[in-house]
This record gives C-alpha cells, sequence and structure tokens, in this order.
C-alpha cells in the first residue's frame, strides 16, 4: 500500500480516537486554538507598517520596502505572512512538516483566509500553486505541507488548486544550514515547470516559511518564464531575513 495512503488512514484514525489538540501547546482544544494561545499569537502576528513586497513588518512609517526587498531583486510581485517565524509558531509548522501533524494545515489556512481574504481576492489569483518539494523528500516525509496549505486555501476561497505544474527538480540543501549566496546558488534552476502547465496569467504560491525569498524567487522565475504575468505568495509564518 502506498506509503501516503497509510498515513492517510493513521490521520484518521487519530482524529477519530484521539481528541483535537491546539497545534502550539498540544493542549485538547475543540476551537482549534486555544486562547491562551491566541493570546501569545497576537504579539506574532505581523502588523502594519509592512514592506510592500515581501509584506514583512517594518518599523516606520516612512518606509515602503525591509531592507532586504531594498537590497534585493525579487521575482514575484508580492505577498504576505501571518505571522512572525519565532515560539510557539515555529514549533508548531516543524510538526507540521515533519511530524506528520497535517490537521494543522486546515487551521493555518483558516487564519490566512480571515487575515488577507481582501488582499487575496485584489490579487485575483487564477490559480494556487504550493512550492513543490523534491520527489525523493516528499516520498520519505510522504506529504507536501505546501499542498495541505493550497488545497485547504483552495476549497475556502473557491479557487482552483494546480500541484501538477511546477516541479523540483533538483534536490536541494535545507535553506537555513547555507549563507545568502549559498542560497541562490542551491536553488539555481531548482524549479522547472511541467507539460502538466496550462497558461495562466496571475498565480499565488504557498510556502510554509518565508525567510529570504530565494525559494519563491525561483519558482517564480520558472513560472514567469512560461508566460505567467503576476505570482504572488501567502506563508504562514516569516522570518527576519539575513
Amino acid at each position: 500500500m502506498n506509503k501516503s495512503i497509510i498515513q492517510d488512514i493513521k490521520e484518521n484514525i487519530i482524529v477519530l480516537f484521539w481528541p483535537e489538540t491546539c497545534p502550539f501547546c498540544q493542549k485538547v482544544c475543540k476551537e482549534g486554538i486555544c486562547t491562551e494561545c491566541r493570546e501569545r499569537l497576537e504579539f506574532l502576528r505581523i502588523r502594519e507598517p509592512r514592506c510592500m513586497q515581501c509584506g514583512k513588518q517594518i518599523r516606520s512609517m516612512e518606509k515602503e520596502y525591509c531592507y532586504d526587498c531594498m537590497h534585493t531583486h525579487h521575482y514575484y510581485e508580492q505577498g504576505l505572512s501571518l505571522w512572525n517565524h519565532k515560539a510557539p509558531v515555529n514549533q508548531s509548522i516543524y510538526q507540521f512538516k515533519y511530524h506528520n501533524q497535517r490537521r494543522y494545515g486546515e487551521l493555518y489556512s483558516q487564519e490566512l483566509v480571515k487575515n488577507f481574504q481582501k488582499e487575496i481576492r485584489r490579487w485575483n489569483p487564477d490559480v494556487i500553486i504550493p512550492v513543490p518539494l523534491h520527489w525523493a523528500r516528499r516520498r520519505k516525509r510522504g506529504y507536501n505541507q505546501a499542498q495541505i496549505l493550497a488545497e485547504n486555501l483552495g476549497r475556502l476561497l473557491c479557487i482552483p488548486v494546480d500541484s501538477k505544474s511546477l516541479a523540483r527538480r533538483k534536490k536541494t540543501s535545507p535553506q537555513k544550514k547555507l549563507g545568502h549566496n549559498e542560497r541562490k546558488k542551491n536553488l539555481k534552476n531548482a524549479f522547472a515547470v511541467t507539460p502538466a502547465f496550462r497558461p495562466v496569467r496571475k498565480v499565488l504560491l504557498v510556502d510554509d516559511i518565508y525567510t529570504t525569498g530565494n525559494t519563491l524567487d525561483a519558482a517564480t522565475k520558472a513560472l514567469k518564464e512560461k508566460g505567467v504575468e503576476k505570482v504572488y505568495f501567502l506563508t504562514i509564518s516569516i522570518g527576519q531575513g539575513y
């Protein structure tokens, strides 16, 4: 039996026999996020003023862009992230990403839609595309966390999701272990548009974390080389840059 199907069965059994827990503290909570964690998350939520490109919170209302975006050429148009990548958000995403807590994806997606529905409608994407994993990494993990987010967002927003048109053709090293120049080199030609791609004007890319934007830039570049006009992104959390 396919490994992904087995994990789906296991997850359904857990949901059936084990009470729902808060994804940030693991306490039993049928409401999703417990009251205590909801208060903690308010301090991590990205607020205005935001960088007009990557969406990172900036200190001055007089500035339009963060330091990173002022010194970096990005291929994407604009993006938004919900929380700063700090505890307990980073710990929760780690569980979502590496420990089969796929059900967290639905809650993250609900929070993204609740906070950014207006902006997403303004972008008016034709399709949502998750940032793909390399096939070997996906086989080992059993799922792509970005695809889980994308599918939930597509269902909530009634926007088509395309998980087949973009592929990661190069097994890259984890970005968090590399410096700025190494990250760019690591992702050069990492993505490719597949024969399944059908021309669209605007794409919403979805991933779990935004750090420097190199991954999203590499994916955007591949899409724009095939005629996509505008690319936007959503992530759960955002780091503090270089």
